[in-house]
């Protein structure tokens, strides 16, 4: 516990005290920017990471395009954040901290440079329009064609500019002009389909799966876009950057799409085999054991032992060795629905399981040195 206090203490003293809104910026008729990243001379600071020299233009609110960005500053991009007078909508969501910003914006709003510029005027988006001309890739997720009204879409901003576009449903085809909330979006997906109890409604996990999801799609997409662009037109190995400018593309990120993919193989199930994947609780369908089970003492516990060899070390585990061996394992698909399978003997197969915990104990299992908090900048 007390590693885990020492990293709380370094990451809250990472984030800044308050946060300084630049109210001037929007109405600012020039400014300058720096061509070089941050850099610093501190022995400790680690090594500049695989996107470092790129700058991007995050025009992202909320959730999705939040992540994108983060994601990119993760990996070393120099990003520069564009909100709007006000802030962020995700700076005030949640819960929040002493000085009334919400912990999900620092979270997923570090890393980078902040500034604001009013894009409803024609000051706002002339800001936006000089830093794109000096940035390798730009992420918005406003409803398709609201950036084109503004004279701020792919056709109007530099030609090697990589374009990152989320939203709902695409920028194109029937639904793209409707909202994009992740909870429907996640619905219309199919995701929510094989979530829950068959005999309850749908459920959604307490995070916003859809949004992430398409922040990560955008982003990988948007890493895609940038080595094909630098790597010039055959694509072939580390080529150098091409002597002749090779364009940007627009990566098209829709949430349905982005939780579609999530699915498996559960579209070619239906449509070869005419097998619909229902809602199967706790369990997976096909696959046990893997399950939550009540134990004796009345915790939960996941186990995972859906492998031959896994298996068979189980079943010694847990004192029924007269169960394992490869026929013996389809036995298994009624044993894992019995909670007499872990009750009595828990200790003995430690290793391959897991207690469901709230997000406290669960920082204790997770190696947080690998997910950057040690790469923490302030946000402005």
């Amino acid at each position: 516990m007390s590693v885990l206090v020492a990293q709380a203490r370094r990451l809250r003293l990472a984030l800044p005290a308050l946060h300084r809104q630049a109210a001037a910026a929007a109405a600012a008729a020039t400014f300058s920017i720096s061509t070089s990243p941050p850099s610093s001379t501190s022995a400790s600071t680690p090594l500049p990471g695989p996107l470092a020299g790129y700058k991007v233009l995050d025009l992202g609110q909320v959730v999705a395009g939040n992540f994108a960005g983060a994601l990119l500053a993760y990996f070393g991009a120099d990003v520069i954040k564009v909100e709007p007078p006000g802030g962020d909508p995700l700076r005030s969501l949640r819960v929040l901290d002493a000085t009334g910003t919400s912990l999900w914006w620092r979270t997923y709003g570090r890393n980078r440079r902040c500034m604001v510029a009013d894009l409803r005027t024609a000051a706002g988006r002339d800001v936006v329009r000089q830093l794109a001309s000096k940035c390798d890739l730009l992420v918005e997720n406003f409803t398709p064609g609201k950036m084109e009204g503004w004279g701020l879409g792919p056709a109007d901003l530099d030609a090697r500019l990589v374009y990152c576009r989320i939203s709902g449903y695409g920028q194109t085809g029937p639904m793209a002009g409707r909202p994009g909330y992740a909870s429907v979006c996640e619905a219309h997906s199919g995701f929510r389909a094989v979530n829950g109890f068959p005999d309850r409604p749908p459920v959604r996990p307490n995070i916003s799966l859809g949004d992430t999801l398409a922040g990560l799609h955008a982003a990988f997409g948007g890493v895609m876009a940038l080595l094909a662009r630098d790597r010039g037109p055959t694509g072939v190995g580390r080529a150098p950057r091409p002597p002749a400018p090779v364009g940007g593309q627009v990566v098209d990120a829709a949430i349905t799409e982005s939780v579609f993919s999530m699915l498996e193989a559960c579209v070619p199930e239906w449509v070869e085999g005419g097998v619909d994947r229902e809602p199967s609780g706790s369990t997976i369908s096909g696959v046990v054991p893997s399950a939550t089970f009540r134990t004796a003492d009345a915790r939960w516990c996941v186990v995972g032992g859906n492998g031959d060899s896994v298996y068979t070390r189980l079943m010694e585990a847990v004192g029924r060795p007269d169960i394992k061996g490869p026929l013996a394992a389809f036995l298994c698909i009624c044993l894992s629905r019995s909670e007499r399978l872990v009750k009595s003997r828990i200790d003995f197969f430690r290793n391959l399981c897991a207690k469901v915990v709230a997000i406290d104990a669960a920082l204790i299992v997770v190696d947080t040195s690998c997910i950057g908090f040690r790469k923490i900048r302030k946000i402005r």
